[in-house]
């Protein structure tokens, strides 16, 4: 048997509430511009034929509660609080009902965004790779079973920077709703337990330095909470 040459990457895992289990991690795609007043901050229009997708490697999956360096390379390190889906069966061209019922549960994630560094590739139609796939930047809290926490609706998503509300909300200003993402994305890709999707954040988006707590919640969810520590 072949030996692998150097030690494979720990598999990354969410915890799962009321689950002696851990939630293994695949893939991490993210929706862009899912909410108008976000958008429209960012200076751009809202694409209202699909959404669309940007992706984070599973190893920039970072547990809620932790303390991050200060990323290298930016001077504009962005928070983004957002609505998380963990996929739980396999769905491939899937109809909404179908994509409903292939999720899982859901948790609360922060999107931590290299914003100079995305706003540049943007603007050079790039890929925003170095903006959005960075290290500790796909931040998790524990999943609540889809089962427990019931459909989607106007449950509130807010963020606090040192206790300071950034962003107040409402999930019924997703543009695309649950089910027409996990529908839509099937499209493309074979969807199987182990991928989580962020859904996007709302507006008041905003820097972050070395020494803010972050916290944030949804109605319904194991609240998050990341400490952004000095650069390394």
């Amino acid at each position: 048997m072949s030996r692998l040459l150097f030690e494979a990457p720990e598999l990354k895992t969410v915890p799962v509430k009321g689950e002696d289990g851990l939630y293994p991690v695949h893939r991490i795609f993210c929706v862009g511009r899912n909410y108008a007043a976000h958008a429209a901050e960012m200076g751009v229009e809202v694409d209202r034929e699909a959404p669309f997708y940007f992706t984070k490697s599973a190893r920039m999956l970072t547990p809620s509660g932790a303390t991050i360096p200060y990323p290298p390379g930016t001077d504009n390190f962005h928070y983004e609080m957002e609505l998380v889906l963990a996929i739980g069966s396999p769905v491939f061209k899937a109809g909404r009902d179908e994509a409903l019922g292939a999720i899982y549960g859901y948790a609360c994630g922060l999107d931590m965004t290299r914003r100079d560094l995305q706003l540049a590739e943007r603007a050079k139609q790039r890929p925003w790779d170095l903006g959005k796939d960075v290290e500790n930047s796909a931040v998790v809290a524990p999943i609540t079973k889809a089962a427990d926490f019931g459909s989607v609706g106007d449950q509130r998503i807010h963020l606090e920077v040192n206790g300071e509300v950034k962003q107040d909300a409402h999930l019924s200003d997703l543009i695309w709703k649950v089910g027409e993402i996990v529908s839509h994305l099937s499209g493309f890709y074979h969807l199987a337990p182990g991928d989580l999707i962020m859904t996007g954040t709302p507006a008041g988006v905003g820097p972050v330095v070395a020494g803010d707590r972050i916290t944030g919640g949804i109605d319904g969810l194991d609240a998050i909470e990341l400490t952004i520590g000095e650069p390394e």
